[in-house]
Order: structure tokens, then sequence, then C-alpha cells
């Protein structure tokens, strides 16, 4: 099964983290997969984006537009860069964090609003599954990394975890993290339940 996912956010979130570890599951799962990342301004609070391709042996890196079947915006003024993208009868997955772009916190642009991103993702024809940062859940005190949680929601709440399996996804995060991997292990099987329907 072939599912083309886009990856939007912001430098320091774990975008690529994520789209990695989209891509060692696939490995694990001997899905063929091609992953291309994209950093903009090399600093914390930058563009970021990745394109992860899974199941299509042989193809160029690059989701054309309306054609990601799953599109995943991990800051809200970001994601509007990514809903081109997503095909119609597509999933968005926008977990709700805010990071205010340099011109915005000068004043001289306006932020999006949540509803007005929502209702654009609607309008290209996609099925919008929204994540509040609040409802994300504390590991030993500390809340737990956004980023897996958000995998664990992909993977649990849209198309993806009919491509990859939890297991399979969690071997990923064990490799990844040996030491202290118990956060992430939280984080992503929090992620897993938190889409309901």
């Amino acid at each position: 099964m072939n599912c083309d996912i886009l990856l939007v956010g912001v430098g320091g979130q774990g975008v690529l983290t994520v789209a990695e570890l989209i891509g060692q599951a696939a490995v694990l799962q001997d899905i063929p997969v091609s992953l291309y990342p994209y950093k903009g301004m090399a600093q914390r609070g930058g563009f970021v984006k990745a394109q992860v391709r899974l199941g299509r042996d042989g193809a160029g890196p690059n989701i054309p537009e309306q054609g990601a079947d799953l599109v995943i915006g991990m800051e809200v003024s970001e994601a509007l860069k990514g809903i081109r993208f997503v095909k119609p009868g597509g999933e968005f997955l926008l977990y709700g964090h805010v990071w205010p772009p340099t011109a915005v916190m000068l004043g001289k642009a306006e932020y999006p609003p949540l509803e007005r991103v929502l209702e654009a993702a609607q309008e290209a024809g996609a099925r919008v599954v929204y994540l509040n940062p609040a409802d994300r859940p504390d590991y030993e005190g500390q809340p737990v990394p956004a980023n897996v949680y958000v995998l664990g929601a992909a993977v649990g709440g849209t198309r993806l975890g009919e491509v990859l399996r939890p297991e399979s996804v969690l071997q990923a995060i064990e490799a990844r993290w040996p030491k202290g991997v118990e956060r992430n292990q939280v984080a992503f099987q929090a992620g897993l339940g938190a889409v309901a329907g």
C-alpha cells in the first residue's frame, strides 16, 4: 500500500526525527521508502519540512501538489504551507502549536487564526484531525515529546496506521533512544489513543 506523507513545522520541533522514524519503521517492514528532508533557516524556529513516500519503489522524493495522502502540520501557521499538497480525500493532521514568526512579533504581519487553517484544509477536501497541545500528557512531571506524541496520533488516527504497525514504530523509537526510551514510549502510546473515532 502506498502512502505519501508531507510533514511541516519549525526547527526545534523534531519534524525531521518523525520523518526518520516513519522511514525506519517502513524499513523494518520491508516497505520501500523515499525520504526527503528540507531545512529552511538553519536555526530554531525556521521552516522545516520533510516528504516521505512509502510503498513506491523507485519513486522520486517529491510529492506533487494535491498528491499527499497525509499532511502533518506541527505548527499552525506553517501548516498553511502544506494544505496545497493534501489530496482531496486525504488527511490533514494538525498539532496546534503556535510559534509566531518574527514579522508577527514585530507587528508587521498577522498570525493566522487556527479556525482559518482548519477551514482551509477542509476546503481542500481533507479529513481534518486536530491535536490540542494542552492534551499532551506528562511523564515524570514534564510534557512528553510533542513530535513522538504526534507520530502516535498519526499511526493511531490516520491511514498511516494501515501501512505501519505500531510495533514497528515502537521498535524504531527504541533503536533511536536506547537510554531513557520510556518517555518516548509513553508519548507514542498516548498519541495512539489521542484521536477519537
